[in-house]
């Protein structure tokens, strides 16, 4: 049976739909991921370009509040931010993980160098899920 894990992060545009994507696509046969915010906003284009470049489609994900999750067991809800561990609803069942990224969205600068950070901070979600869940 799949274990079921999901990431919440404030406005559910960057490092929790990462993070759902990554282990979705690396490791859908050993979990359910879904992605929430406390303050959902709509997914940010960037998380989509640097999934894209590692062979993850994320284009059709969604930002979804927490509370469509009410009610619904996990075996680990991981706050992926800073803020969103505060305001995180309780769940039935698994274990509360907090590990907070820098957040991508809040990065200036070019194209390039915006998308720099990104892949920067998808690749040490990605890193830090490898280490945590399927070793």
């Amino acid at each position: 049976m799949k274990k079921k894990v999901l990431f919440i992060c404030t406005h559910n545009s960057a490092r929790s739909q990462i993070a759902e994507g990554l282990v979705k696509s690396l490791y859908g046969d050993r979990f359910e991921a879904y992605s929430a915010g406390t303050e959902p906003t709509k997914v940010n284009p960037y998380a989509v370009k640097v999934m894209d470049e590692i062979g993850i489609d994320i284009s059709k994900h969604y930002s979804k509040k927490v509370d469509e999750f009410t009610g619904t067991t996990f075996d680990y809800v991981v706050a992926v931010c800073s803020g969103a561990d505060k305001s995180c609803p309780f769940f039935l069942g698994g274990e509360y993980i907090h590990k907070s990224f820098e957040d991508p969205s809040s990065f200036k600068g070019t194209e390039d160098e915006i998308m720099k950070k990104f892949r920067s901070v998808r690749d040490e979600i990605k890193e830090w899920i490898q280490k945590k869940f399927c070793l």
